[in-house]
């Protein structure tokens, strides 16, 4: 669906809920998956005159023939995955995402791309299947989640996603620790589907069982902070904007100050900190 009145919540501090961000090799390509258009043709991902475009597709032919001789030569499919990005190609990105994604089973990053693929292209039914299959093995990967929660909000599905938010949540209650999930930062994006539906109460007191357990961990003061200056609360919003900026590294001071001032936009750019153990299964090579 469109997002409501509240985009700054899905498209900024569902970020902040994050226990980490992707960090695969492939990072550099992810920023260019999001920005490139779905139509391949558009001038916003196409190189600048003929000659680049000539010269990336002639390094696409490269790959593809290195393909055809050895088509499991992940060094060839990067390639050819990257090149394709840069032509603003779409749809031709599948192919090697998909292959690089069966040649990896076990690195749930390449899987969370074709699951933000698909969704780009409009295959909602092939992006969820993707992000379900990283969940089935690692329901705390906030990375998946997190994409099939924006999936299910965009399908106009918002039960959906707080049922799979609150099932992930009974998970942490369990004694098992290897399912690794970070239980702050799936109250944080189960609290942010609430404000998207207008139910303030209910986030505002996952946000405070969030306080009450993190510790120095500012997100949920943040993001209470957020929505009581949604509810016209600007001076209780103030004090908590006052002790999130205490309590956050350096690098988010200028951030939160904009959110506090009344921005929204800077908040698309407000990235998770990084926790001293990874619990949220996001990152490459802990599964």
């Amino acid at each position: 669906m469109a997002l409501k009145r509240n985009r700054w919540l899905v498209g900024g501090v569902l970020v902040v809920a994050l226990g980490a961000l992707l960090a695969l090799s492939l990072l550099p390509i992810i920023g260019s998956i999001g920005d490139t258009p779905v139509t391949s043709n558009s001038s916003a991902s196409q190189p600048t005159n003929e000659e680049a475009r000539a010269e990336l597709e002639s390094r696409a032919k490269g790959y593809e023939l290195v393909l055809e001789r050895e088509p499991d030569n992940q060094t060839a499919l990067r390639g050819l995955l990257e090149t394709r990005i840069q032509l603003g190609d779409m749809e031709g990105v599948l192919a090697p995402l998909e292959k690089l994604a069966e040649l990896n089973p076990d690195v749930s990053d390449y899987r969370i791309l074709l699951g933000q693929t698909r969704q780009r292209l409009g295959d909602l039914e092939g992006a969820a299947q993707a992000y379900r299959e990283v969940l089935d093995k690692t329901p705390g990967n906030m990375n998946a989640l997190q994409g099939l929660v924006v999936l299910l909000l965009q399908q106009e599905r918002p039960q959906a996603a707080i049922g799979l938010l609150q099932d992930t949540l009974k998970l942490t209650e369990a004694d098992d620790s290897s399912n690794q999930i970070d239980k702050i930062s799936v109250q944080l994006l189960l609290g942010q589907v609430y404000v998207e539906e207008a139910r303030y109460e209910e986030a505002l007191d996952l946000y405070d069982q969030a306080i009450a357990a993190a510790g120095q961990d500012f997100r949920p003061v943040l993001a209470k902070a957020l929505v009581l200056k949604e509810m016209g609360q600007p001076e209780e919003a103030q004090a908590l904007f006052d002790q999130a900026l205490a309590m956050a590294p350096d690098r988010f001071q200028d951030q939160i100050e904009q959110l506090a001032a009344g921005g929204s936009e800077p908040a698309d750019t407000l990235e998770a900190p990084a926790p001293e153990a990874d619990s949220s299964g996001a990152a490459a090579g802990n599964e």
